[in-house]
């Protein structure tokens, strides 16, 4: 469990965040200048801020009160930035060697051939970096990280310097991390399709503070957090089927859902975001839709918005799907708790980047 709490006072922002995140892969979510990077500067030892706890199982790393201050190499911390931030005249091998190098000798090690084996960089080992894609930078990043046997593994937004073919190639790398890996990982973005694939939990920032944590299903559906059109829904499926003609078929819990080819085996669990934009209603079964998509669930909560708009979620059994619709057409359909409704979603309205394979905490 990491434990923050942090006060500190900049030129026209305060920062004054309290939280704690579990076990697994945590994202602190929200815009530039929310202070997303400022906790992680802390939590590092790279900033000091005015006021402090931050505590890691029972190391305490800051304690402003008592006096403790950690240096940042006494932390154990594997630290992954925007850019790989390799050493130019090292080879691969040495760069991972190097992380490995400063791992404490009686600290659980990750083995350097499964390490390398995971993040698939074999036939990269005697590249020097000016070798390498942008892609490749940062997947030698993260095994310098997790070779130098960090407690904790932080990542400041890795993923923004990339283009979206480079991203497409290194998200499924921290999906493995999450999932394969007993270390926590503090994880920095401002994309909602990050954090509905990689997050067990989300802290969503704003303006310096904490505006909503958990799950990222609840998270990425308060509209207090997101707003009104970032919200979105996070679904969990399993692949049935690919077929021929380039759309794969899953099961959902409210029934079948299409998507274009997902790229996961048949059998996998996957998760899948869908913005509340995205989602039409009806309270009758729809027939003659080009639309493939149609989950069944009640209606379990409806919230006007300050303007013309309303956000409604229903219970599909277990997992919850926003939709966002006018007033208008909320009162004409005479929606209330409890009433059976119908969502439609099309197909081409999710995007690859908004599929991932589900966590290790989901059931399969």
């Amino acid at each position: 469990m990491l434990e923050i709490s942090v006060r500190h006072a900049f030129a026209g922002f305060t920062l004054d965040a309290d939280f704690k995140a579990p076990p697994g892969l945590t994202v602190l979510f929200g815009r530039s200048g929310s202070g997303k990077t400022t906790i992680v500067n802390t939590v590092a030892g790279l900033l000091t801020p005015d006021a402090g706890r931050i505590s890691a199982g029972e190391l305490t790393l800051l304690d402003t009160e008592t006096g403790v201050r950690l240096k940042p190499h006494h932390r154990r911390l594997g630290y992954i930035f925007q850019e790989g931030r390799l050493f130019p005249h090292l080879t691969v091998r040495q760069n991972l060697a190097y992380g490995a190098w400063f791992a404490p000798r009686d600290a659980p090690r990750e083995e350097m051939s499964r390490v390398v084996g995971m993040l698939g960089i074999g036939d990269l080992l005697d590249r020097r970096p000016g070798a390498l894609s942008g892609g490749e930078k940062q997947r030698v990043a993260i095994g310098r990280a997790l070779l130098s046997a960090p407690r904790l593994i932080l990542a400041d937004e890795p993923l923004a310097a990339l283009d979206e073919e480079r991203k497409a190639e290194i998200l499924p790398y921290f999906e493995r991390l999450r999932d394969e890996v007993n270390v926590p990982i503090l994880y920095v973005s401002h994309s909602a399709s990050e954090v509905a694939r990689l997050a067990t939990t989300v802290v969503a920032l704003r303006d310096g503070r904490v505006a909503a944590m958990g799950p990222p299903g609840e998270v990425l559906g308060d509209v207090g957090a997101m707003g009104a059109r970032g919200a979105a829904s996070v679904l969990t499926a399993r692949v049935t089927r690919h077929h021929p003609d380039g759309l794969s078929e899953l099961a959902a819990v409210a029934g079948p859902l299409w998507l274009p080819r997902v790229a996961a085996r048949e059998g996998a669990t996957i998760r899948v975001r869908i913005a509340a934009q995205d989602v039409i209603l009806s309270r009758a079964r729809p027939e003659g839709l080009s639309a493939l998509n149609t989950l069944v669930g009640t209606v379990a909560e409806i919230r006007p918005g300050r303007g013309p708009g309303t956000m409604v979620t229903l219970d599909l059994g277990g997992d919850r799907l926003s939709a966002r619709i006018t007033r208008r057409s909320a009162d004409a359909m005479g929606l209330v708790p409890g009433q059976t409704c119908h969502a439609i979603i099309k197909t081409v309205a999710v995007a690859p980047e908004d599929v991932g394979r589900a966590s290790q905490g989901t059931a399969e």
